[in-house]
């Protein structure tokens, strides 16, 4: 029986891989390398955070998109320069071939237990039994579509994570719902693809992130720089995420769920300004069809109900972690792993209530902070649970990092 499996090549997968690979401990990893950024995330899209934070980690630190970025002639600052999907791409793919090289491009459709371990079958029917399980598979099957929206069929309303490009919708009438970066992104790329572009937000107003510029000594001194932005707050999330794991668990979904919201990022305002028709302070409350097309009802918060027709309604509503709709897990595990609001409740090891069964990435967010929702989360991620993985495996746990340490915080000051 193999020592462990991952499931899932992205970040956190890919780092966790580096380091137990590093620690000459057993594993297999499976999954699409940077899949859900190749067919779930808009093309043309830039990342909203900056350069410095969107580093994969293996043990010597050393192959930072910086450094990959220089290597290939790739323009790159820490901060101030905007990072394509395309290249982050490119830099994840470049660190499995280094660091991961044995990862295995299959996808899971199943996993059960077996006694003391866990049976997983793949697409392709290979299956493999391991002691233990490291789910790092993202959040794609968490995609939320408002529930006025949910009964239309899947040709007229979609998620904007089921897309990776939208080929096919030009010339087309088409709206997004949603007011953060995801629903700009979308409206971005689909006007570039000549589909005419209605945006629906609630929110009264979308703001857009600004630019860092150059920051003084006062506002170093201020808000201190972090792989999740400026401020105090955030030097305590991205430094402290044991402690965060021992706060009540009501105060860390609430923390979660607010800190950091949906904000578009700067690079993309002039796209969707003056391009793009914003609906703002508004909602769907009714959906359906008439002559092959959606009819919205529009609610507003000033004025009367209106109604929009579309072609095709794309949902930017983020996601809710549910450990139920797993896909792949059965649902007689599912069905075992305790959960906090939805997302599983996590040891300080990154185990669920099922030993063995470990959950990484932004479904861990609920348990050890907001960094756990983007990439630079998975350097504490992987060097933790890499020194548990080797304990139990035997092996001696060899010094990679400082575990307390979220990433590089406060080492790039713009």
């Amino acid at each position: 029986m193999l020592d462990s499996l991952i499931l899932g090549a992205g970040p956190y997968g890919l780092s966790l891989g580096a380091h137990l690979r590093a620690r000459r401990t057993e594993f297999r990893l499976a999954g699409a390398v940077m899949g859900a950024w190749i067919n779930n995330m808009p093309e043309g899209m830039y990342l909203k955070s900056e350069g410095f934070a969107l580093d994969l980690f293996e043990p010597s630190g050393r192959f930072t998109l910086g450094a990959f970025c220089q290597r290939q002639g790739i323009p790159y600052a820490d901060t101030g320069v905007p990072i394509s999907k395309d290249t982050f791409i490119a830099y994840g793919r470049a660190f499995q071939k280094l660091f991961v090289p044995q990862a295995e491009e299959r996808r899971a459709v199943s996993v059960t237990r077996i006694g003391a371990g866990f049976r997983t079958l793949f697409e392709d029917g290979i299956e493999i039994t391991s002691r233990r399980l490291v789910v790092a598979a993202g959040v794609g099957s968490y995609a939320r579509i408002p529930q006025a929206l949910q009964a239309l069929p899947p040709e007229h309303c979609s998620h904007s994570s089921h897309h990776g490009d939208f080929a096919g919708f030009e010339g087309k009438a088409i709206v997004v719902v949603g007011g953060g970066s995801s629903a700009m992104d979308t409206a971005a790329a689909l006007h570039r693809r000549g589909a005419r572009v209605t945006v629906i937000a609630r929110r009264r107003e979308v703001s857009f992130q600004t630019p860092l510029g150059a920051r003084s000594a006062w506002d170093r001194a201020r808000a201190p720089m972090t792989t999740l932005g400026p401020g105090w707050k955030s030097v305590l999330c991205t430094q402290a995420p044991l402690l965060f794991h021992c706060m009540p668990d009501k105060f860390r979904t609430a923390v979660v769920t607010r800190y950091l919201g949906p904000a578009p990022g700067w690079v993309i305002k002039d796209e969707v300004e003056g391009h793009v028709p914003i609906v703002s302070g508004t909602t769907v409350s009714a959906a359906r069809l008439a002559g092959g097309r959606v009819n919205l009802t529009l609610n507003h918060e000033k004025g009367p109900q209106t109604t929009l027709v579309a072609d095709h309604v794309v949902c930017a509503t983020g996601f809710k972690i549910e450990v139920g709709r797993t896909g792949f897990l059965a649902p007689e595990l599912a069905s075992q792993i305790r959960h906090v609001d939805g997302a599983p409740k996590l040891s300080s090891r990154f185990e669920s209530s099922v030993p063995g069964l470990y959950f990484i990435g932004p479904v861990s967010a609920n348990a050890f902070g907001p960094m756990l929702r983007f990439a630079c989360g998975a350097g504490f991620t992987a060097r933790r649970l890499s020194r548990h993985i080797a304990a139990l495996a035997g092996r001696v746990p060899q010094a990679v990092g400082n575990e307390s340490y979220g990433g590089r915080a406060m080492a790039v000051d713009a």
